[in-house]
């Protein structure tokens, strides 16, 4: 198999050691969480397990350095809020849409789809300012994949889609459209 997926390459990896097997767990759920950064996440646990070898090989307990990386997330989430900006109050609705876009266009850079991110980041800040905007629940928006065509005749259906695979008796005199339901 030839791959750049991380996420396939850790699929297909034959593993035997306790640490690598908790790489692969965690480039799974990555992949199955998120969807991307398969690799990211095995260098940087990784790194973290290197990291922490030399304290462990010194006989820190090993609760301490979990502890000590804790702290250390708990620290950088800080540092993220911190240094957030906010598209909230004061923006207006063009600037949070664009600031939105460019949002989800960072999130594209590493997709095959990364050559017409500017297409698929407006269609995602569509989708995503349809939903409500209390829950903004993530499962409200579907994906359908069809075989063919080129990426640029993808489109948005705002509403319910269905992909039609039969027919039956009495098909041809039932509605196709609904107008106000």
């Amino acid at each position: 198999t030839i791959s750049n997926d991380g996420a396939t390459i850790m699929k297909l990896l034959s593993i035997v050691h306790p640490a690598a097997k908790t790489l692969t767990d965690i480039a799974r759920s990555q992949d199955s969480e998120v969807g991307d950064g398969t690799t990211t996440v095995v260098l940087l646990a990784s790194e973290f397990l290197k990291e922490a070898k030399p304290f462990v090989e010194d006989g820190v307990p090993v609760q301490a350095i979990i502890a000590a990386y804790r702290t250390a997330a708990d620290l950088a989430i800080s540092w993220v809020n911190k240094l957030a900006v906010s598209i909230g109050e004061g923006s207006t609705d063009a600037e949070k849409r664009a600031m939105l876009e460019k949002c989800a266009g960072t999130s594209l850079n590493s997709k095959l789809v990364n050559h017409e991110k500017e297409f698929f980041a407006s269609m995602i800040v569509e989708a995503v300012l349809t939903l409500d905007q209390r829950t903004l629940d993530h499962r409200d928006i579907g994906f359908k994949k069809v075989q063919g065509g080129h990426l640029r005749e993808s489109f948005l259906v705002d509403g319910v889609a269905f992909k039609k695979t039969f027919s039956y008796a009495g098909f041809e005199q039932q509605p196709k459209s609904f107008e106000q339901p």
